[in-house]
């Protein structure tokens, strides 16, 4: 096998450590706040796309640790957590830090699992957090909303970044529900060197006005201005796909591309994309395959349906134009999506690589040969941009092209 070109994986998670909030919230609010106690779970079940679990008395059932902040409670699991673990034990099981991959949470333990895994960086989304801080919004204190917000941002540049020369890249969350104080933050946070954001798919399902309103101007105005790139994880919604309220887990995975899918069409169709020319939006985990067929038909639905479709005024180009400039596509497996004619489709300088450590679709450690075996028939210049030179100059990293 030829030398693959060093991965840089867009796409990550980590495990926060028990310390994150407790280290920066004010006194007044460290009890209140995030911190890790231990439980009993008395039930945890993840079907018809719903995940949902309850904290047992003791003796009531297997432990976890717990994150408790307010009157809620989130438990660790190990489908966020299945690294090292053999695929047919990865279960909706809880379970405790030691019952993880010590990378999962553990910077120096994460560097030592991308030197195995052929990765010289990694950006990680959150986990307590969720995908992209949705967890704040519905805290009942919005003042100690965002100072969880700000804490995270905060131990991700001064502890989990800090001192990796790059490897580790910044991605900040933001408060969802406000879009001034989420446009505050990204230029507090873009003052500091963070060049990504995270943000929801689908706003309305986590009960927030969608991109269509205006609402979100103020927050996208801040990501056009210092070019910090809108990065959203399948998920990001809080809601799954799924066919049915009993169907099994396997369904929803299946279909997981269809939020980035509807989300992307929001984009395209609402005029957010000329309006703000230098905003750049990445997708993470939604694969590459179904773009070429969804670009054809929003643009036959925009020359079609013009008069009637509310386009109009707000899309002056066809909505492809506005794809090839400013939206990204992630994949981590994805064999139709890298044959030759739905690669011309997506674009080369369109798409960039993930091994989603520690998620149970991780390729690690494998994902120098999947990467292979995936892209071992393109052009060398080609797989490099795939695997490196698209996310570096995306946002905008330091490391060698």
């Amino acid at each position: 096998m030829e030398d693959l070109p060093k991965i840089i994986s867009v796409d990550d998670h980590v495990i926060e450590p028990p310390n994150v909030w407790q280290d920066r919230l004010p006194q007044k609010y460290k009890e209140v706040g995030p911190h890790i106690e231990r439980h009993p779970v008395k039930s945890m079940t993840f079907i018809g796309g719903k995940f949902a679990y309850e904290m047992g008395e003791e003796g009531e059932g297997p432990l976890a640790d717990w994150w408790v902040f307010e009157d809620k409670a989130i438990p660790h699991t190990r489908l966020a957590a299945a690294v090292g673990v053999p695929r047919e034990q990865v279960t909706v099981t809880p379970i405790t830090y030691e019952d993880m991959r010590p990378g999962c949470y553990d910077q120096k333990a994460r560097l030592e699992d991308m030197d195995l895994n052929w990765t010289e960086a990694q950006m990680c989304f959150p986990t307590m957090p969720r995908f992209c801080g949705q967890t704040f919004t519905e805290m009942n204190d919005r003042e100690l909303g965002l100072l969880c917000v700000q804490a995270y941002n905060d131990w991700m540049v001064d502890e989990w970044c800090a001192g990796t020369n790059g490897r580790l890249i910044p991605l900040m969350i933001i408060p969802l529900w406000d879009a001034e104080l989420a446009a505050a933050e990204v230029r507090r946070m873009a003052a500091r060197g963070v060049t990504a954001t995270c943000f929801s798919e689908i706003p309305p399902f986590l009960g927030l006005p969608s991109i269509h309103s205006g609402y979100w101007d103020p927050f996208f105005a801040a990501c056009d201005e210092t070019g910090v790139v809108v990065n959203m994880h399948i998920g990001s919604s809080s809601k799954m796909p799924s066919t049915s309220e009993d169907a099994p887990p396997a369904v929803g995975s299946t279909m997981t591309f269809t939020n980035c899918m509807m989300s992307m069409v929001d984009f395209l169709m609402s005029g957010v994309l000329p309006k703000f020319p230098n905003l750049r939006l990445a997708y993470a985990e939604g694969q590459l395959g179904w773009i070429p067929y969804i670009l054809e038909r929003a643009d036959k639905v925009w020359e079609a349906n013009r008069g009637w479709g509310g386009v109009g005024d707000l899309v002056p180009n066809p909505p492809s134009t506005y794809y090839a400039q400013q939206i990204y596509a992630c994949f981590f497996d994805d064999q139709h999506g890298l044959t030759p004619d739905a690669l011309d489709k997506i674009g080369v300088n369109n798409i960039l690589f993930e091994t989603d450590y520690p998620h149970s679709d991780s390729t690690w450690p494998h994902t120098k040969e999947t990467a292979w075996k995936l892209m071992g028939h393109l052009p060398p210049a080609t797989i490099r941009r795939l695997v490196r030179g698209n996310a570096i100059d995306l946002y905008r990293l330091d490391l060698a092209v």
